[in-house]
């Protein structure tokens, strides 16, 4: 199975975990006396809108180069990790809202049973960030990662949910609006997720220089080719799930044209063949001179 298609597949999972656990928080939020859960339901809600447009945007970026787009369509990954970023936004700005309004009106106590409800939410949110975080790593897709913050949001909401509760019921009469200050601090942990997923979407739409490791090894494969003298410059841009590579690299300046030319061809047959993930890769060829000493 390639990359895009264990991405797809893996959005599936979110989206049918996401409309559950939105179902099962609001149904115990209500019932339960928990604006905390309820709030935890809202978050859900909105995860359910950013998976499906994480969805859309990883079919998009499936469709193959063209006339107006040589590069693929991949572009659109950071694209709609900026929308899943909104949706985050509104989401904290809504449960910061209703719970500032909810702890100055009376409260119900909640129940305790909303407690394991809670228990069992966060352990599933947890494993659910575990298996998407994962996944986006093996298939470089921002969004993914974008999805899988999506998850680790839910279980802290969760978790400050369950101390607010915890803490209600411990104190007593009183204490009634812990829940809803629980809520209010789990609002600005999504705030602070919210720059942790958008700051990599930035970077990647402005071909911002972060891949040192790739350039190491993509350095290192092109000294395996016999030919390659050395290499020199090497720049990188993030589509989708495809690295496009410009690299320099230094051959015998001795060499005719057509021999420089198959050689560039090697290197890049090589490179692709070594790392799967590389798309276009455009290979500059340098004449290397007696006097000079290879670089890279």
């Amino acid at each position: 199975m390639d990359n895009q298609q264990t991405a797809i597949r893996t959005t599936y999972f979110s989206i049918l975990g996401n409309i559950c656990l939105a179902l099962i928080k609001g149904s115990a939020g209500v019932l339960g006396n928990s604006y905390a859960l309820i709030a935890d339901a809202i978050e859900s809600t909105t995860d359910i809108f950013s998976s499906l447009l994480v969805l859309f945007g990883l079919k998009y970026a499936k469709r193959p180069a063209d006339e107006n787009h040589p590069y693929g369509h991949g572009k659109i990954e950071p694209l709609i990790t900026f929308i899943v970023v909104a949706f985050l936004v509104t989401s904290a700005t809504l449960i910061a809202y209703e719970s500032i309004r909810n702890i100055s009106t009376p409260q119900e106590m909640p129940e305790s049973w909303t407690l394991l409800v809670l228990a069992a939410i966060i352990l599933w949110k947890e494993v659910s960030y575990r298996i998407v975080i994962k996944k986006s790593v093996e298939t470089h897709s921002s969004s993914l990662r974008a999805d899988a913050w999506h998850h680790r949001s839910d279980a802290i909401t969760s978790v400050m949910a369950f101390i607010g509760i915890s803490i209600a019921l411990i104190c007593g009469e009183g204490y009634e609006t812990a829940d809803d200050w629980a809520a209010l601090l789990a609002s600005t942990f999504i705030l602070y997720n919210s720059y942790l997923i958008f700051r990599p979407a930035l970077g990647e739409i402005m071909d911002e220089h972060l891949y040192d490791d790739l350039i190491a090894e993509i350095r290192t494969i092109s000294h395996t080719v016999d030919g390659i003298v050395g290499t020199e410059k090497c720049f990188i841009r993030k589509a989708g799930m495809f690295y496009h590579v410009d690299l320099h690299a230094i051959v015998d300046g001795n060499i005719s044209v057509k021999e420089g030319h198959d050689l560039a061809h090697l290197l890049k047959d090589t490179l692709q063949a070594a790392i799967p993930n590389l798309g276009h890769v455009l290979i500059h060829v340098e004449p290397h001179e007696d006097n000079s000493l290879p670089k890279g």
